[in-house]
């Protein structure tokens, strides 16, 4: 076997797939999603509604009706079936728990899943052989994937090794208040696809959406201030990972994020740690032009769980 063979070989995940979420008012969030924040529906199924971006994926968001706004499930795309066995296998060897092996999908999209919940409680799946879209495209005013998702963690240090050893992500930056993962590839990719913020919680923090460039971004901003969304931190570039961004409080109080431009790296990228990513005096970012993030912003980035009992 070629030696690139052999090191692609031992990659587990390839990508961050899609998030699901469970909201009150399904129609509402649905056409808020749809028509303010443009993604499209790629298919339904009684109270769940799936969304696409522009690019392959076959859903970005699953929407589901709740009681109560939750966090069902983060998705990332396995490269083999055979990895999803060993993700399996490895959450067990540290510290986390199966909660479905290797098994058909029968939701929109397909595939084979695996599901596992961490040492901390987040639920995450794994997917392989899921469906792609051919029709992809570059819509100036459309999300094409997700960025990453950023989640809370009551103890950082103590979460972040399961996401190395049992998972294989990688660490790409720690500052004072993030750890920032990535997803390891044979060439480049994005800076974080996964992120574990320092709180008290363990709560979703927000999940950010690609947009096709900083035009999209900013547009993306005036749309949703049209739409009554103001603009709770941002325009602004961050440090690690070099993104511009745009944050807001969505539907049912989920933090959403336009973001462009992510840093894309690989294993020579150098680790930075918090003294690296310092701003001065009245900074939040590399532009320096943005406010902090509003007393609103940071309080429902921690207030979506995850589920406690997750239905297969």
């Amino acid at each position: 076997m070629p030696a690139d063979t052999a090191h692609t070989s031992a990659f587990l995940v390839s990508a961050l797939r899609s998030v699901e979420i469970g909201l009150p008012d399904l129609a509402a969030a649905e056409d808020f999603f749809v028509n303010t924040w443009k993604l499209t529906v790629a298919a339904r199924t009684g109270d769940v509604v799936y969304l696409r971006g522009t690019g392959a994926d076959h859903h970005l968001l699953a929407l589901r009706s709740s009681a109560t706004p939750v966090l069902h499930s983060v998705t990332l795309r396995a490269r083999s079936a055979q990895a999803l066995d060993q993700l399996a296998q490895n959450t067990l060897l540290h510290g986390g728990s199966v909660l479905s092996v290797r098994a058909p999908v029968t939701e929109p999209g397909g595939g084979e899943a695996v599901t596992i919940r961490d040492p901390q409680g987040r639920i995450l799946r794994f997917v392989h052989g899921d469906t792609l879209h051919a029709d992809t495209e570059i819509s100036e005013d459309k999300p094409i994937r997700l960025a990453h998702a950023v989640m809370n963690s009551h103890d950082v240090a103590a979460g972040l090794p399961f996401y190395e050893k049992a998972l294989g992500l990688r660490l790409s930056d720690r500052t004072r208040i993030m750890a920032f993962m990535r997803i390891p590839q044979p060439a480049t990719g994005d800076h974080h696809s996964l992120a574990l913020a320092d709180a008290d919680n363990d709560c979703l923090n927000h999940i950010a959406f690609v947009m096709p460039d900083l035009d999209a971004v900013m547009r993306g901003g005036g749309r949703m201030k049209d739409a009554g969304y103001a603009i709770e931190w941002g325009p602004g570039r961050h440090g690690p990972g070099d993104n511009a961004f745009n944050y807001f409080v969505g539907p049912a109080g989920f933090v959403i994020e336009y973001t462009c431009d992510v840093e894309q790296v690989d294993d020579s990228y150098l680790v930075g740690q918090p003294d690296d990513w310092k701003w001065p005096p009245g900074r939040v970012d590399q532009w320096g032009i943005s406010a902090p993030p509003s007393a609103r912003l940071k309080d429902a980035q921690k207030q979506i769980s995850f589920v406690q009992s997750f239905e297969v």
